[in-house]
């Protein structure tokens, strides 16, 4: 399976699909009549095809002007934007789902997604992965994606094309980006260098730079013979990506018997059994959280997994677990799908030097979906004798907004989006409308007409900086209409709906727009800190909740989601309540440098200002639509107190 144009900004990948198909269906060279008669190939022209015309339509309407090659200022996936590609085990988009019930009905044994990258390193990317590799990924995948990887390499180099690099830049940990290597396939991605979407570009010399375990300038045994500059166009761009999908295509053709046995091999060691793997895993029936079990089943179910319903209670290790109890019995050819979700990540300390700064993950260092969804899950030593009945089917998840977030008396909510919206926002605005929850989409023009008090309850900002939320683009950027952010109209709105009675709701970066805007005397203690120090990428922490109507419903510790725009706090103002601080020991899963940074400090906020007040978190209460754990205390902090059904 080849696929292209997930992310729509990066244009080449469906003009390659079109070359490609076309070389294959009208060709008699040999290469390719070997291709035909070895492999069988589904191609995915774009995984993406709103923001495709979306980015094609402004485009060309800007072709010609100082905008041209601009992107245009909305996320092209509506939702999520360019996380669209980190769906791939939560499968909440559709053209996720889509994708994936491809892969599961066809099971290829090697999937090639096509991406492009910045435009100032090298000019492809092929695997090796650096580490960490994720640890549940057959070894017999992981040493299959060396050797394909490296032979396309070869092969572009051997047609005299520069600037090929493998063992850099991307690393192997995360399942959000990696489906088929749960799933008895090698997964190959390919990073082309980028242009100004379709504009040529000119790169000087001096102006290229290295990434990630390569130095751009320097001929090293993973860059073999650099790319000196020039220009750079989408032609370009396509003549790399189509060489390598060929390249890919060759070995598939010419390895045939190897990766069909290579697909065996990985399903049989996995209903084998590994030894790190425990029997199998249960989740208890009769849990009180049940969209986070319903998701959690769904998740794994949707990926392939064989889940049973216990017929009647049993009992395991002295304890007896409820009958309708979730078993995943692990001697199955996707285990290692429900192995890496359901376990807790310990993420290797790696640095660039002993001692020195860490080596920055591609992604994030954590995935538990039990923390994540807050539901237990237990792995079984000894897989457990009660009778289990057949796979179940994909449930359906049941979102039920609360009570006091629907109706009549239901707040009436106004969520900030500007021209400069983060992806983050695109995600709340998915978990909100699976809510079916009623609120109105707030445009600059909007919030510097004032009265807002007029119209809204709760005025929400997802994680964006101060200076975004307030001048957004600059001015020069893009097209005057898609310039500018609140200024300071929309500021004096936002003031006065606060203190005339609103209630403001800010997450992680957009807390300082808050703290600003009304001169609260809270500043961020880890801000500053050399990375060597202190660093989070990607992990979830414990949180221990004070009482409060914002944390009713929260007894003791709750699991967030904190990364690299999470925050603590330090308070000196006495219109602030702490209502929430980080764990003493504060990780859970994933990685942190310097937890003592965090300890004890404050996580969660309330402020009351003038008639109004401002709920301001430090970490995320929706990342990527996982954070069920979190979700009630968003929508507690959205209705000002504990929420009823």
């Amino acid at each position: 399976m080849i696929t292209h144009n997930i992310h729509s900004t990066e244009v080449g990948g469906g003009q390659a699909a079109a070359r490609l198909a076309h070389e294959l269906a009208s060709s008699t060279d040999p290469r390719v009549l070997e291709i035909l008669d070895n492999v069988v190939l589904l191609q995915i022209p774009s995984l993406n095809p709103d923001g495709t015309q979306w980015v094609n339509e402004f485009y060309n309407e800007y072709r010609g002007t100082e905008f041209e090659g601009q992107a245009p200022p909305w996320l092209y996936q509506f939702y999520v934007g360019h996380d669209n590609n980190r769906d791939w085990f939560t499968f909440y988009q559709s053209e996720t789902q889509h994708t994936v019930r491809a892969q599961n009905d066809w099971h290829p044994q090697i999937v090639h997604d096509i991406h492009q990258m910045g435009g100032s390193g090298a000019r492809i990317f092929f695997p090796p992965y650096i580490d960490p590799i994720e640890p549940n990924v057959d070894p017999g995948l992981t040493a299959a994606v060396n050797q394909l990887g490296a032979y396309m390499a070869a092969e572009l180099t051997s047609q005299g094309k520069r600037g090929v690099v493998i063992n850099a830049i991307y690393d192997g940990f995360h399942p959000g980006r990696a489906y088929m290597h749960y799933h008895g396939g090698a997964r190959i991605l390919s990073e082309t260098a980028s242009a100004r979407l379709a504009s040529t570009v000119s790169v000087s010399e001096e102006e290229i730079r290295g990434g990630r375990e390569y130095e751009a300038s320097e001929a090293t045994w993973n860059f073999p013979w650099p790319w000196r500059g020039g220009d750079w166009s989408l032609a370009d761009i396509v003549e790399y990506q189509a060489s390598g999908a060929m390249a890919l295509l060759t070995n598939a053709a010419k390895n045939r018997r190897f990766w069909l046995e290579n697909f065996y091999r990985v399903g049989e060691r996995a209903v084998a059994g590994w030894d790190s793997w425990p029997a199998a895993w249960v989740i208890p029936g009769e849990q009180d959280n049940v969209v986070g079990v319903e998701s959690i089943v769904r998740i794994l179910t949707m990926g392939d997994v064989e889940v049973h319903r216990a017929g009647q209670s049993f009992s395991s290790s002295g304890r007896t677990y409820p009958a309708g109890s979730y078993v995943v019995t692990m001697n199955q050819p996707y285990a290692a799908f429900a192995q890496t979700l359901l376990t807790e990540q310990e993420y290797p300390d790696l640095r660039e030097f002993p001692g020195g700064p860490p080596k920055r993950p591609y992604d994030v260092t954590a995935h538990t979906l039990p923390l994540l969804m807050d539901v237990e899950a237990v792995a079984l030593a000894e897989r457990p004798t009660v009778a289990l009945g057949e796979p179940i089917e994909v449930p359906t998840v049941t979102y039920e907004l609360p009570a006091g977030l629907r109706g009549p008396e239901a707040p009436r909510i106004g969520m900030y989006k500007g021209w400069d919206e983060p992806m983050i926002a695109g995600w709340t605005r998915w978990m909100f409308d699976r809510h079916g929850m009623s609120y109105d989409s707030l445009h600059n023009e909007r919030m510097r007409a004032g009265s807002l008090e007029d119209d809204y309850d709760v005025l929400i900002f997802q994680s964006q900086s101060n200076e975004s939320i307030t001048s957004g683009n600059e001015p020069g950027s893009l097209p005057e209409q898609f310039t500018g952010g609140l200024e300071e109209a929309g500021r004096a709105a936002v003031r006065h709906f606060v203190e005339s009675g609103g209630r403001l709701v800010v997450m992680e970066e957009s807390a300082e727009f808050a703290i600003d805007l009304f001169g609260l005397g809270v500043e961020n203690p880890v801000e500053g800190l050399a990375n060597q120090d202190f660093y989070v990428p990607g992990s979830i922490l414990r949180v221990e909740m004070e009482a409060d109507p914002i944390t009713a419903g929260y007894d003791g510790d709750v699991n967030v989601w904190y990364w690299r725009s999470s925050r603590a706090f330090d308070v000196d103002d006495t219109r602030v309540q702490v209502i929430g601080r980080y764990g003493s020991d504060p990780v859970r899963a994933g990685w942190i440098l310097g937890p003592e940074h965090l300890a004890g400090k404050p996580a969660l906020l309330r402020a009351r200002i003038g008639e109004g007040e401002v709920i301001l978190f430090g970490f995320q209460p929706n990342y990527r639509g996982q954070t069920i754990s979190t979700w009630p205390l968003l929508f507690n902090a959205i209705a000002g107190g504990r929420l009823v059904g």
